[in-house]
């Protein structure tokens, strides 16, 4: 079925006010958590009430929003809040590829939300839910890494391939990523990852939907209301080891010719996405500098106004994928991913968050970030090819990324 149940037929939602502020993730009760939190804010739930497995296909984000708007339509539901994230809400993530077959959307039994200094409680069903019995959080021990897909010497010759492709004129930049793996002595549990990563990185979007658990940088899209935002982020440089060093590289990176062409790829594309949609669009004509713990991006914060009631779903459909996880032109780019990496993203870079029944709604890309199976993590890293890329530079790129969710496993 693609949509599966819980206790009944028909979802009976309530959501009430409570006193806040609420540490969200330390209320999580069990390690199958779904979370979207930045800067303490943000959403958390635990249980099932419903799951809609989503197939794999060009139409896949309007498949899932047609099912789980006539989910949500049947439902009785109680929000005398009314506010984005209130009453019936699902976590989701997408596969990177439009025939990946892992897309999930999740409707928790339990919903808590903290925002703007407003939180609440959201419960579907009246049953109980046997996962709610609170498990103490265990900590990753007995880390064993190991390789990825393809080994650091093979991933290197990818990207020299890439560069020459891109030089020869097939296509202006390709997004290339790699895997590490590591298993741990018993069950990796997603709260210690999500605890970790949300004291590190603040300014992040942390986030857990069906094991797959990071931090991300990159607000892919939020709706609330007829208004959107997006953040674009592509070109990318570590952090100094003093504020002069820090300032140094910060200077370097807005001044690199490689990495404002990288980025400006991914602002038009992202310009020329929402164009259709919006009834205004700001779309800033030089990036800013965004600083995060471990790396500094060069970064376009874009907002718009909806010219039609639109879902949040509906404006993933158009947005993703961006350059920054794809490339330009995106069939070429696509096709070259395929060719060259030598494994399946999943739902790496695809889009993580969340959608409630208005329509509002927060998604990320998911980077930065592991997807667990029991005792076993696989992590992602990924970097921005294009003519001016060197081998050695992008490994060290992704050694840099792999860092956040090493420091989220290890501590």
């Amino acid at each position: 079925m693609s949509v599966a149940l819980g206790a009944s037929e028909q979802l009976t939602v309530r959501t009430v006010p409570v006193d806040g502020p609420v540490d969200l993730i330390a209320r999580l009760p069990h390690p199958a958590a779904m979370a979207w939190v930045r800067h303490d804010e943000g959403l958390v739930g635990w249980g099932e009430a419903a799951r809609i497995a989503v197939p794999g296909g060009d139409d896949r984000f309007g498949w899932a929003g047609r099912r789980l708007a006539a989910l949500f339509r049947d439902a009785l539901v109680d929000d005398p809040l009314g506010v984005p994230g209130s009453g019936p809400v699902a976590f989701g993530s997408f596969g990177f590829a439009p025939k990946n077959d892992e897309s999930v959307l999740i409707v928790p039994r339990v919903v808590l939300g903290w925002r703007d200094g407003r939180a609440w409680h959201t419960t579907i069903g009246d049953g109980v839910d046997p996962l709610t019995l609170l498990r103490p959080v265990a900590e990753p021990a007995g880390l064993r890494w190991s390789g990825g897909s393809l080994a650091e010497e093979q991933w290197g010759r990818a990207v020299e391939n890439a560069v020459r492709r891109i030089r020869g004129g097939a296509l202006g930049k390709v997004v290339l990523a790699r895997d590490v793996r590591v298993r741990a002595d018993g069950p990796i549990d997603a709260r210690a990852l999500l605890r970790r990563l949300a004291r590190r990185y603040p300014e992040c979007y942390t986030f857990a939907v069906d094991g797959l658990v990071g931090a991300t940088p990159e607000l892919l899209v939020r709706r609330f209301g007829g208004r959107i935002e997006s953040l674009v982020l592509a070109g990318t440089t570590p952090r100094g080891a003093d504020e002069a060093e820090d300032r140094a590289l910060g200077r370097a990176l807005l001044n690199s010719g490689k990495d404002r062409g990288e980025h400006a790829y991914a602002a038009e594309m992202v310009r020329e996405a929402l164009r259709p949609l919006c009834a205004e669009l700001d779309v800033p004509a030089v990036p800013e500098l965004l600083r995060l713990a471990n790396l500094q991006h060069l970064a376009t914060p874009v907002r718009g106004r909806l010219a039609a009631e639109r879902s949040v779903l509906d404006v993933l459909a158009a947005l993703h994928p961006t350059p920054a996880v794809g490339g330009t032109p995106t069939a070429a780019a696509m096709e070259l991913i395929d060719e060259l990496e030598e494994m399946d993203r999943s739902r790496y870079a695809g889009p993580v968050g969340w959608v409630d029944a208005r329509g509002d709604g927060e998604w990320g890309i998911a980077l930065r970030c592991a997807q667990l199976e029991g005792d076993e993590a696989r992590l992602f890293a990924g970097c921005g090819i294009v003519a001016g890329s060197t081998a050695e530079a992008e490994l060290a790129e992704t050694r840099t990324k792999f860092g956040a969710m090493r420091y989220a496993l290890e501590g």
